[in-house]
């Protein structure tokens, strides 16, 4: 499977993690808003997991930027000396 598509499928599965929160939070809102201390309980739960998942996320694409950016510099030194020598001859 390539790079691109595991980062593809890694950010699918925040998305999808990121929608089961929220349904889980909409079906328990019912009970939880007649208490304010569960009702801050379920919103702040909800909002953590959704930022935490962004953070992984956001690591992820971090990550692959950077190996991208390590990578094209290498790729260009491999050609540059094959591209010299090709011209000598």
């Amino acid at each position: 499977m390539k790079r691109a598509s595991l980062h593809l499928l890694k950010g699918t599965g925040y998305l999808v993690s990121t929608v089961s929160v929220v349904l889980l939070a909409i079906v328990s809102w019912s009970n939880a808003s007649k208490d304010l201390l569960l009702t801050a309980c379920l919103l702040a739960g909800a909002a953590t997991s959704v930022v935490g998942m962004f953070c992984r996320w956001l690591s992820y694409e971090i990550e692959k930027r950077q190996e991208e950016h390590f990578e094209k510099p290498n790729d260009q030194a491999m050609k540059m000396p094959m591209a010299d020598h090709g011209a000598d001859a």
